[in-house]
C-alpha cells in the first residue's frame, strides 16, 4: 500500500480528483494535465469499453472511470511507468476513493488491457 507522502502517488490523486471534477464542470476551466488526458479521452474510453466489454462507459461508476482514464492514459499514451506500477497505483485509488467493488472491477479491466497490448504488439 503506498504511503500519503509519495510524491506520485499525492499527484496521482490529484490529476484522480480533477479528471473525476472534469466531468461536470466546464471543460475550459481544466489544467494542462488534465488537457492532455481529455485531449485523448475518445481513444481511451474505446480501450476502456474493450476491456471491460461487460459495461458500457455510461455505466461505470464515475469515480471508477477517472481511475480507469488516468490509469489507460499512463499505460497507453503517456508511458513513463511500468505496467505493473500504473495497475498496483489504479488499485489503490479504487480502494481509496471507489465501491467495495472498485479495486477488483478496475484491477480485471487493466489487466485485460495490458493482455490485449501485448496481443497487439
Amino acid at each position: 500500500m503506498k504511503t500519503a507522502k509519495d510524491p506520485r502517488h499525492i499527484k496521482r490523486i490529484k490529476l484522480l480528483k480533477e479528471l473525476f471534477s472534469w466531468q461536470f464542470m466546464p471543460k475550459d476551466k481544466t489544467s494542462k494535465n488534465i488537457k492532455e488526458i481529455t485531449a485523448n479521452i475518445q481513444k481511451v474510453d474505446k480501450l476502456i469499453g474493450k476491456s471491460a466489454p461487460g459495461r458500457p462507459i455510461e455505466q461505470i461508476n464515475k469515480i471508477d472511470l477517472a481511475i480507469l482514464r488516468l490509469a489507460v492514459f499512463e499505460l497507453i499514451i503517456k508511458v513513463e511507468a511500468p505496467p505493473k506500477v500504473v495497475i498496483d497505483e489504479a488499485v489503490e485509488l479504487g480502494k481509496e476513493f471507489g465501491a467495495e467493488s472498485s479495486a477488483s472491477f478496475i484491477n480485471g479491466a487493466l489487466g485485460k488491457l495490458v493482455e490485449i497490448k501485448k496481443i497487439h504488439t
